[in-house]
């Protein structure tokens, strides 16, 4: 009742934010739904179902995270003074996030919900014709057990994965905040570098084998080995381990060379920030580097007919759950310096200052991201090419 009662008090931009939580979880509910559709209408095809189950693990993942970043970002579920006099410490604040987080994403799976049985014609006849039908499987019946189960996947891991990223932790010890440990050099990098390397050389040894069982995506999109699509996994975690450490090295990048004053301070900037935001620019850099590499593949060839709906809206949910998950995450990071900049503009800082730092940051992170999300993209295409 309280997570209810916050809900119903909170800003408007905060509601929004749940709302595109509410609907990526809408939306990976439907896909799960489909798969069981697929399942009830295909009895004989169990290893393909269970395979665009599996499929359905990434959308989910997406949709996770953005639901986490959510969750930090909530005004509600922040210490303040006074709450542990009544009970709400850290520990309870956490639990009161998972339970927001689960309130949230049940909405989404209810309308999911609501949609799939629409186009099953189980509410109020078939919509368009019937044609979807087949693809749900509305001439079966719909098993209960299997619906309910499928659709608390996305409230049950949202919730847990949230209180498990906002759980108290121990502070710091004193000298560790004195001898600038937030300012060391990330270690992901070198395992990032190597994952990569490995996810690469994977595709590259699919690539030129050949054959090999397809990897069905729902609703079409059904003709890459699956040690390909494995290898790009790999590759996508080394570009997520190894963005915080890229993030940071860019901040030390704006400070060489006798930097001025807004050089020094987007640098710091950036290093400061580049475990919060690193992490989130490298899952959007391995989304666009898959989505060219498969643009690369299937687009000059076979045109739209490769992908189905259903791949679509997966592919959807990914790019906006990811891309939602970074400005989350720069947001987070812009609400944690609020009162640095408070200070430097009580100080005589000029604005004009704050907003080219800005620029700068921003700047720097894609002259090196976008390079790098190309070099990817057509690296992992060019095996499965040749």
């Amino acid at each position: 009742m309280l997570a209810l009662r916050l809900t119903r008090g909170t800003h408007p931009l905060v509601l929004a934010r749940r709302l595109l939580v509410a609907a990526a979880s809408a939306g990976v509910g439907f896909l799960l739904l489909c798969t069981l559709g697929h399942a009830l209408g295909h009895p004989e095809q169990a290893p393909a179902s269970t395979l665009r189950l599996l499929w359905c693990v990434l959308p989910l993942a997406a949709t996770v995270q953005f639901a986490v970043a959510v969750a930090r970002t909530d005004p509600s579920t922040r210490p303040r003074p006074g709450l542990s006099a009544i009970g709400l410490g850290p520990a309870r604040l956490a639990l009161l996030a998972a339970a927001s987080t689960a309130v949230t994403c049940a909405l989404g799976s209810a309308v999911a919900l609501l949609l799939y049985l629409h186009l099953r014609g189980d509410l109020t006849g078939l919509p368009f014709d019937g044609a979807a039908a087949g693809l749900l499987a509305g001439d079966q019946p719909v098993p209960l057990a299997a619906v309910l189960t499928l659709l608390a996947v996305v409230p049950v891991t949202a919730a847990a994965a949230a209180a498990l990223a906002l759980r108290p932790r121990p502070a710091p010890p004193a000298s560790s905040e004195a001898s600038g440990e937030d300012e060391t050099m990330p270690s992901g990098l070198p395992w990032g570098v190597a994952l990569i390397a490995i996810g690469l050389a994977v595709e590259t040894y699919a690539g030129r084998g050949g054959g090999g069982d397809g990897l069905p995506l729902p609703g079409r999109f059904d003709g890459s080995p699956a040690a390909v699509l494995a290898g790009w996994v790999l590759t996508a975690i080394g570009l997520a381990t190894a963005g915080p450490a890229l993030v940071h090295g860019c901040g030390r990048l704006l400070q060489t060379a006798r930097p001025g004053a807004v050089r020094l301070l987007a640098g710091r900037v950036l290093m400061t920030e580049s475990r919060r935001v690193g992490r989130p620019l490298g899952v959007v850099c391995a989304v666009l580097s898959g989505l060219l590499a498969a643009a690369s593949l299937y687009g000059s060839d076979t045109g739209s007919d490769a992908f189905g709906p259903l791949t679509g809206l997966g592919a959807t949910l990914i790019l906006a759950c990811t891309c939602a998950t970074l400005l989350t995450a720069a947001l987070e990071s812009r609400q944690g310096r609020a009162p640095v900049t408070e200070a430097l503009l009580d100080a005589g800082a000029p604005p004009t200052a704050l907003r080219t730092a800005a620029l700068l940051r921003a700047g720097v992170l894609l002259a090196v991201f976008l390079p790098l999300t190309w070099a990817v993209g057509e690296l992992a295409a060019l095996p499965v090419k040749g």
